[in-house]
């Protein structure tokens, strides 16, 4: 169905976007918090967790009941939840409270990541779904991108990095005033698939070891957000509110990765593209071992998120492609695999306190890394027929 709603529509729903980018903020957050309690690398690998684990949890659930109160009121939801947990740290700023604080915001996330994309259905027209797509991804790597200059800009000059979580939350709060004063038509509800049927797409082998790529590829994405700042200082003696730029310069390249990526998949096969990008992605990580200054290290988180920045987006369509009948059921596994970014960062935490550097977190990402190589066969040669967003 055609769908001509004005651009007062489309605009606070794609605003939402900037809102989901907030998850992000929780690379340069845990550096933050593991200095101010000083924490060890294995109890610092909580923090990402907590932001992530949720959609492995609640995915499902929220598809179901999002099936029964509709996606902008699910939307809003997500806000709400997003706002709470923002607020938490202003009224008991200890290391339990960010937890609670990162938990609610996945919660908030996972819940926005769940219902903010079919919302954008219910206010384009479906020829302009795929521009519209691409746009709310610019919009959340914006925000990516944005999350360490505020963290920065919260402790130079409001006197500690805890005043960024009301900047997100005010952000958060027009985002859910304005999308609750927007009328959007979401027409009749659709039916969803049970969680039998979601769960029993996994006994095909393709789809379980695409299904993986999406929790290896999540977590290299999460695990590099988390090791930029800290691979900064360990290696070059810079302060956390510089090192923190780190993160940013990994999401700005990240976007420039997405976009080239978008125009090579309209040339390339999805193999092609995918051994390419994943080699370049395997030799950057191996190189990080070594580089010991200052720009070495910034071209290589740049390079890795230039590399990685649509391998979501291959992996997504592959699965998709590879079962078209059960589309449901695979976009909501694909969706639960976002949780891998609660497995790697503690995973690279053990392994750092082990090894005593950060070479340990590189180790891990590496290994994940190195499974993603060996989804190579499951990958299929034709070009991509859609443009699928990436993460």
């Amino acid at each position: 169905m055609n769908k001509k709603h004005p651009l007062s529509h489309l605009l606070p729903v794609l605003f939402g976007f900037f809102v989901m980018g907030f998850c992000d903020v929780v690379g340069v957050a845990t550096s933050y918090v593991q200095q101010h309690f000083s924490l060890s690398e294995s109890l610092a690998g909580l923090i990402p967790s907590m932001v992530f684990l949720w959609f492995l949890l609640l995915a499902v659930p929220v598809a179901f009941w999002m099936n029964r109160i509709g996606r902008r009121r699910m939307v809003i939801a997500g806000n709400v939840v997003t706002i709470v947990g923002m607020l938490v740290p202003l009224a008991d700023y200890s290391f339990a409270a960010c937890l609670v604080a990162f938990a609610l915001l996945g919660i908030g996330n996972t819940i926005l990541q769940v219902s903010l994309n079919p919302l954008l259905t219910n206010v384009v027209d479906s020829r302009a779904l795929s521009s519209s797509l691409t746009a709310g991804q610019v919009i959340k790597a914006v925000s990516s991108f944005s999350g360490p200059f505020i963290a920065a800009f919260a402790a130079s000059k409001l006197g500690n990095w805890v005043w960024m979580f009301p900047i997100f939350a005010g952000i958060s709060l027009v985002s859910t005033l304005w999308l609750m004063a927007t009328p959007i038509d979401e027409g009749p509800a659709e039916r969803t698939s049970s969680a039998g049927e979601l769960l029993a797409v996994l006994r095909d082998r393709k789809i379980t070891m695409l299904f993986l790529g999406i929790v290896a590829i999540v977590g290299i994405d999460v695990g590099l957000n988390t090791l930029a700042p800290k691979l900064l200082i360990e290696r070059c003696d810079m302060p956390l509110e510089q090192a923190g730029y780190g993160s940013s310069v990994y999401f700005f390249c990240r976007v420039v990765g997405a976009f080239v990526g978008s125009l090579l998949l309209t040339r390339l096969s999805d193999r092609k593209y995918y051994v390419s990008h994943m080699l370049l992605g395997l030799v950057v990580l191996c190189a990080l071992y070594f580089a010991g200054s200052r720009y070495a290290v910034l071209a290589g988180l740049g390079v890795a998120g230039f590399a990685f920045s649509s391998i979501f987006a291959v992996i997504y369509s592959q699965a998709l492609k590879h079962l078209p009948a059960r589309a449901n059921e695979i976009s909501g596994l694909m969706i639960m695999g976002v949780f891998g970014g609660a497995v790697v960062p503690p995973l690279m935490g053990v392994v750092t306190d082990a090894v005593g550097s950060q070479a340990g977190s590189l180790a891990v990402l590496t290994l994940f890394a190195l499974y993603l190589l060996a989804c190579v066969p499951m990958i299929r040669s034709e070009k991509t027929d859609s443009h699928v967003s990436a993460r």
